[in-house]
């Protein structure tokens, strides 16, 4: 939806309706920060029909509101304002102005492996640089230099060095083939999820859902073992393949070999995309650390595997348990009578992944899994798009 245009009928200006600049004007009149946002969010609520709006009229609007909560003296200060501030423009290097925001800046620092916290400082302390310093309009590159000497002085040179090789990378137009794994019940969709909220991937497979296409095709008396779980496929093996194996042995090996029947989609679904120069997040149990060996990375992409682990079996328990509550018709009775063949399918994607040399993560937060998995994503981009901070950042 558009944003309502306010308008300085004074001189024609016409400029977005901004949440952060009334709130900040609010709160240099006096209004505590929650409550001056509350204000501006109802404002812009209000506006959300309106496709325009005169200066006037808006800072009559919130004199009204104003009036109805706090004192004289805060709705003199605001009305003591000589005007509402104009945004902050940037533009880039075609030349196109947008107004500068804090909730997207934000965002932006989230994906170079910032915590939301520290993310929200930088944005922060960015726009009030801009500010005291009378910036109305500033280049799209000078911003991010900016912002690295911030995250340099604040944060310290690795911040600093990972914003430096995220922006090198979005500036360079290659893919991102991140390749998630793990055993059932992990985290692993939860993850991607958010990871391509965070990044702006559109392009997310799940190898479950390529598993059911093929189940379609492939009836379970021609495919057996396609037609069950990863963690039991060793129950549908031609029994001359399980005589003389142990148990974990054996559930290796079905896992394997229903791997291998998914290896072929998601094979193809990776090289479209690299094809198209698109990037992709697929995730799912047969994301083995073998499949990257089947890619061809001649495009130039940036090729990313991840597997991730539950390290305490009554967490994974309670996940599993979790499931059946979100899915009732995926239920939570079949994983956990199998909780034994998903524990060892598990220990052996670690050491796979351990001897292929993948990053493991295993942490239980979501937040913090999902900051260490920008922050490995950058790690493996680090070859291909180091540079300097004069060549990142060279004036547009």
């Amino acid at each position: 939806m558009a944003k309502t245009l306010v308008v300085d009928t004074a001189d024609g200006t016409r400029v977005p309706f901004l949440r952060g600049i009334l709130t900040r004007s609010l709160h240099d009149a006096g209004v505590e920060f929650e409550d001056a946002y509350k204000l501006a969010s109802s404002i812009r609520q209000d506006l959300a029909a309106e496709e325009e709006i005169s200066l006037v009229d808006l800072r009559q609007r919130v004199v009204d509101l104003l009036q109805k909560s706090f004192s004289e003296q805060v709705v003199d200060a605001y009305r003591s304002a000589a005007r509402l501030p104009a945004p902050i423009l940037v533009k880039d290097s075609e030349g196109q102005e947008t107004p500068f925001s804090q909730a997207e800046h934000i965002r932006g620092l989230e994906s170079c492996g910032l915590s939301a916290k520290q993310a929200k400082m930088i944005a922060k302390k960015i726009h009030e640089h801009l500010l005291e310093h009378d910036i109305s309009e500033i280049g799209q590159a000078e911003l991010g230099r900016l912002c690295y000497d911030f995250m340099y002085k604040e944060l310290g040179p690795d911040a600093a060095r990972r914003y430096l090789v995220w922006t090198k990378y979005t500036q360079s137009g290659r893919p991102l083939i991140l390749l998630i794994g793990g055993t059932t019940g992990c985290g692993k969709s939860t993850v991607a999820t958010e990871v391509a909220h965070r990044l702006g991937v559109v392009r997310t497979q799940s190898t479950d859902m390529l598993r059911e296409v093929m189940r379609m095709m492939i009836p379970r008396r021609l495919l057996p073992v396609l037609h069950s779980s990863a963690f039991d496929a060793w129950k549908f093996l031609p029994a001359k393949f399980s005589e003389h194996e142990d148990k974990e042995d054996m559930i290796a090996d079905g896992y394997h070999n229903q791997m291998e029947l998914l290896s072929v989609p998601c094979e193809a679904v990776i090289q479209r995309a690299l094809r198209e120069r698109v990037s992709l997040i697929l995730e799912g149990v047969h994301v083995h650390p073998s499949l990257i060996d089947r890619i061809d990375d001649s495009e130039d992409a940036i090729i990313v595997p991840i597997m991730l682990a539950v390290l305490k079996q009554e967490t994974l328990e309670k996940r599993l348990r979790g499931r059946g509550r979100r899915a009732p018709k995926r239920g939570s009775e079949h994983y956990l009578s199998n909780f034994d063949q998903i524990w060892s399918l598990q220990s052996y994607l670690l050491s796979e992944a351990d001897r292929a040399g993948v990053p493991i993560i295993a942490e239980n937060d979501k937040e913090k899994a999902t900051i260490q998995i920008m922050r490995t994503i950058i790690d493996g981009m680090t070859s291909k798009c180091s540079a300097t901070p004069d060549e990142v950042f060279a004036h547009d």
